[in-house]
């Protein structure tokens, strides 16, 4: 379990409160998570932070801050957006078990994330865009708020439950990481815009039905590479290349 825990990070986007912090820290720490990285947060390093870790102090003496949510998931597989909102046009949404388990499955061999909004808006669309799939925790639907740290908590103590589970997991696929798939995406976007298809003017929520459709599929770098010479190809067939 040691080395699929190391292979799970907790990202804090544009976190406003650096007590919060320090308590998401103390509630990773709890269930053997180490690995937290922040993006763009309000005050860090910070006392308050400090002072709500307790005895979690290493996990924010390790913390890695990064300019954007791009540059905190380099190198991931799977991102799991931790929201209570439901996005019309997300990725797939599972409750907070669902989401443990399949990250769980991953983590044994590949990186993965748990990507957390601020404590106001939560994820914005653009952040929950880099995620494969969106989680949430089945709270009471007439007050679901929960505290930064206390959602942590539970993602937390959800993932480590999945990996005391012993029931036997089949080997995971190795899956494109997210520079991988933000690549691709780029790439895609650009032909879509060159034959027209996409109207930059009225692009209205084309790219985020296609990031839909791809999450569903997780794509393994073969995969991409199939998908991106493909691109290639469309754009300047053999046939032009040869005249």
């Amino acid at each position: 379990m040691s080395d699929a825990l190391k292979n799970i990070r907790v990202v804090l986007c544009e976190t406003h409160h650096a007590g919060n912090i320090g308590a998401a820290a103390r509630a990773m720490k709890t269930m053997g998570l180490h690995a937290l990285v922040l993006v763009q947060p309000g005050s860090f390093p910070d006392r308050e932070a400090t002072r709500r870790a307790s005895r979690a102090v290493d996990v924010l003496d390790n913390a890695r801050v990064c300019a954007t949510l791009g540059n905190a998931l380099a190198g991931v597989t799977l991102a799991v957006a931790c929201t209570a909102r439901t996005r019309e046009m997300a990725a797939p949404l599972v409750d907070a078990r669902s989401a443990a388990a399949r990250l769980a499955a991953v983590a044994a061999t590949q990186p993965v994330a748990l990507v957390f909004g601020n404590e106001t808006f939560g994820l914005t669309t653009a952040q929950v865009n880099h995620c494969q799939l969106v989680a949430t925790i089945p709270s009471d639907p007439d007050y679901a708020s929960l505290n930064l740290a206390a959602a942590v908590q539970v993602f937390a103590y959800e993932v480590r439950l999945a990996l005391l589970d012993a029931t036997p997991r089949p080997k995971p696929r190795a899956l494109a990481t997210q520079e991988k798939i933000e690549g691709f995406f780029t790439h895609l976007e650009s032909a879509l815009l060159d034959c027209g298809f996409l109207n930059p003017r009225q692009p209205k929520k084309l790219m985020q039905r296609l990031r839909r459709l791809y999450a569903r599929a997780e794509l393994e770098p073969e995969e991409v590479n199939i998908l991106r010479g493909m691109i290639r190809t469309l754009r300047q067939p053999k046939s032009a290349k040869n005249t």
